[in-house]
């Protein structure tokens, strides 16, 4: 029988990611979008893991399915690890791309190259009825631009320069992209481990 997962988003581009990276799986996925009348969970917690638990798990118990929930954020040590789980909101409610680049470069005005170091941060937690829930971690580094390159990705990614392949993430191919992003990184840890899950 095909599994079922439901990915705890209503992104269509974090989806599109989470799919074409878990297309070697036997398993049908869906989103939030699949499901508009669930309640949105507030995404309280402190830590990547604690917001990724929340939805996971949340939403696995109100539909009763296998449900992977991820937190991810940009993390720059100039700003002592912000705008960390305040990522999609860093300059208000509203969940802005435009707003939250504006802030994040006058934050970091007039900091050198050396100064501008980040990290992209994934926490993927699946959750299912009856089932310990698995968690996994992905991490990739590089610095913050002084301007935006790019029009691919979302997000922070046009500001977040990537050395290995000399580009900003907004300037990266999908498929290049998900060689290398902490999502990527984090899934490639997830599959694995989430074979082992399925049969416990």
């Amino acid at each position: 029988m095909l599994m079922e997962l439901l990915i705890a988003s209503h992104n269509p581009g974090k989806v599109d990611e989470f799919k074409y990276l878990l297309k070697d799986l036997d398993i049908d996925v869906y989103s939030l979008l699949d499901y508009p009348d669930l309640p949105e969970i507030e995404e309280t917690g402190t830590s990547f893991e604690a917001n990724a638990r929340l939805k996971a798990e949340g939403i696995s118990r109100l539909t009763q399915k296998m449900v992977l929930a991820d937190d991810s954020g940009l993390m720059v040590d100039a700003l002592n690890g912000q705008p960390g789980v305040y990522s999609a909101r860093y300059a208000g409610p509203e969940k802005s791309d435009a707003a939250n680049n504006a802030k994040l470069l006058a934050e970091l005005a007039g900091k050198p190259k050396e100064e501008r170091t980040a990290h992209f941060v994934t926490c993927l937690v699946v959750a299912s009825p009856h089932k310990e829930s698995l968690v996994v971690e992905g991490q990739v580094s590089g610095y913050i631009l002084e301007e935006a390159l790019g029009e691919g990705g979302f997000g922070y990614d046009p500001l977040f320069y990537y050395p290995p392949l000399d580009k900003s993430f907004g300037q990266l191919s999908a498929s290049e992209k998900n060689q290398v992003s902490h999502r990527s990184r984090a899934l490639q840890a997830l599959v694995p481990q989430l074979k082992a899950w399925l049969v416990e």
